[in-house]
C-alpha cells in the first residue's frame, strides 16, 4: 500500500515535518510494509520555509538584515529547486513578533529587511521567489523593501524618505535608477489569502493597523499616506495598486511587491502545492493522509493547506483522510475528505492535548490505517 503523508503544522505543538513523522510512525505500527512518502506542507504562512525545505531537501540560508525598527536581526530563507527558487517569509525580517509590545508603532516600522532577503537570494542566483507575507509589523506599502532593492523614494527636496509608513505622505517621486536587479524579469509569487485593498475602511491601515499599535488617529494618518503613495506609484511606475484585492496584506506589502517587483498575488496553499509538485508525488498512491491542529469549516473556506491537498487527491481519484487535533463541521468536511479523524478522543485539557500531540497523532494514524484494512477485508 502506497501512502502519501502530507500534513500542515499542528500549531503550538508540531511542525509540519514533525507531524508527518508522527503519522509515519502510526502508519507503520499498523502496516509495517507500507510504502510511505512524506510531504510536509504549508499554506504560505508561518512555517512555509521549513515545510518546503523539508519536503524538497532544500537549503536554509541565514543573514543579518535590518529588522522592523532598523535594528539588526538574523533572518533565514529557503532555497529549493537547485537554487532557482527562494522561499521567503516576510515575518522573519519584519514580523510583529520582532517588535516588543511597548515599541509597536506602524508609523515607523519598515520592510527594509525583506528587501535585503530578496536581494541576497537574487544575487545568489534565484529567479523564482515564493514570498509569504503574514504576520507583519509594518504599514509602509513595501517602501523599505523597495529601498533595499535600490529604488529611491524621494521627497520634494530630493532627499531619501526615512523608514516607516507615515513618511510616505512626503513622497514626491520614485527614482528607479538605483535598482540593483531587473526584478520585472524575476517571477515573484506572493502567498496572499486576504482580499483587502490598500486603502479605505477595509484597507491595510484600518483593518490591520490597530493590532500593530495604531490608534484611530494613526490609522487615519497612515491610510492617507498609503493613498498618496498609491498615486505616486500610479504616476511613476504605471501600476494601479490601490484597489487591487490583496494589496493591503502585510501593511500594504502586497501592493509594494506588485509595484516594485512585478509580483503576482496568489492563494498561498495552491502556490505551495505547485512548488511541491504535489500531483507528481501523489500519483499512484492508494491513500493520502493530511491534517492540521483543527479541522473545521474554515479549513475549506479559507483555503488552508489540508483542503488543497484533499482537492488534489480527489482530482486524482485517491482516497484522502484528514487528521485534526479537534474536528468540527464534519458535514462540510465530508465535501473535502473521504474521512476525518480527531487525535483527541478522551476528555482532557488543551494543555494536555498539546503536550501529548505526537503520541496522540501516532495513535490516530494507526486507527485510520487499521480501519481501512478492516474495510478492505470486508470488501
Amino acid at each position: 500500500m502506497r501512502i502519501v503523508i502530507a500534513p500542515n503544522a499542528f500549531k503550538g505543538s508540531l511542525s509540519a515535518l514533525q507531524a508527518a513523522e508522527a503519522i509515519r510512525d502510526g502508519v507503520l505500527a499498523a502496516a509495517a510494509d507500507a510504502d510511505l512518502v512524506l510531504v510536509p506542507i504549508a499554506d504560505g504562512g508561518d512555517g512555509t520555509v521549513d515545510a518546503l525545505i523539508a519536503a524538497t531537501d532544500g537549503e536554509r540560508r541565514t543573514l543579518r538584515v535590518r529588522g522592523p525598527l532598523m535594528d539588526p536581526v538574523h533572518a533565514d530563507y529557503g532555497v529549493i529547486d537547485n537554487g532557482k527558487t527562494a522561499v521567503i517569509e516576510m515575518a522573519k525580517a519584519a514580523g510583529l513578533a520582532l517588535v516588543p509590545a511597548d515599541k509597536r508603532d506602524p508609523r515607523v516600522t519598515t520592510t527594509y529587511g525583506v528587501g535585503e532577503l530578496l536581494q541576497h537570494a537574487y544575487e545568489a542566483g534565484a529567479r523564482h521567489f515564493i514570498v509569504g507575507i503574514g504576520g507583519s509589523a509594518t504599514n509602509d506599502a513595501g517602501a523599505g523593501m523597495a529601498q533595499a532593492l535600490g529604488y529611491h523614494l524621494l521627497d520634494d527636496r530630493g532627499h531619501e524618505l526615512p523608514p516607516g509608513g507615515l513618511a510616505l505622505k512626503r513622497l514626491a517621486r520614485i527614482h528607479v535608477g538605483g535598482v540593483h536587479a531587473n526584478w520585472k524579469e524575476a517571477v515573484v509569487d506572493v502567498a496572499c489569502d486576504v482580499t483587502n485593498p490598500l486603502t479605505g475602511p477595509s484597507g491595510a491601515s484600518a483593518v490591520y493597523g490597530p493590532q500593530k499599535g495604531a490608534t484611530p488617529a494613526m490609522v487615519a494618518e497612515l491610510d492617507a499616506a498609503l493613498r498618496h503613495v498609491a498615486e505616486i506609484i500610479r504616476r511613476d511606475l504605471g501600476v494601479d495598486v490601490e484597489a487591487l484585492p490583496g494589496a493591503g496584506a502585510a501593511g500594504g506589502l502586497g501592493a509594494g511587491l506588485v509595484a516594485f517587483t512585478g509580483a503576482g498575488l496568489r492563494p498561498g496553499a495552491e502556490m505551495v502545492m505547485q512548488a511541491l509538485n504535489l500531483d507528481d508525488r501523489i500519483r499512484g498512491a492508494d491513500l493520502v493522509i493530511t491534517g492540521e491542529g483543527r479541522l473545521d469549516s474554515q479549513t475549506a473556506r479559507f483555503g488552508k493547506g489540508p483542503a488543497a491537498v484533499a482537492r488534489h487527491a480527489r482530482n486524482a481519484g485517491i482516497l484522502v483522510v484528514g487528521l485534526g487535533g479537534s474536528v468540527a463541521d464534519e458535514a462540510e468536511l465530508s465535501l473535502l475528505f473521504d474521512g476525518v479523524e480527531a487525535t483527541v478522543v478522551e476528555p482532557g485539557s488543551l494543555d494536555d492535548a498539546i503536550a501529548q500531540a505526537r503520541p496522540l497523532l501516532v495513535r490516530a494514524a494507526s486507527r485510520v490505517v487499521r480501519l481501512l484494512q478492516a474495510g478492505r477485508r470486508l470488501a
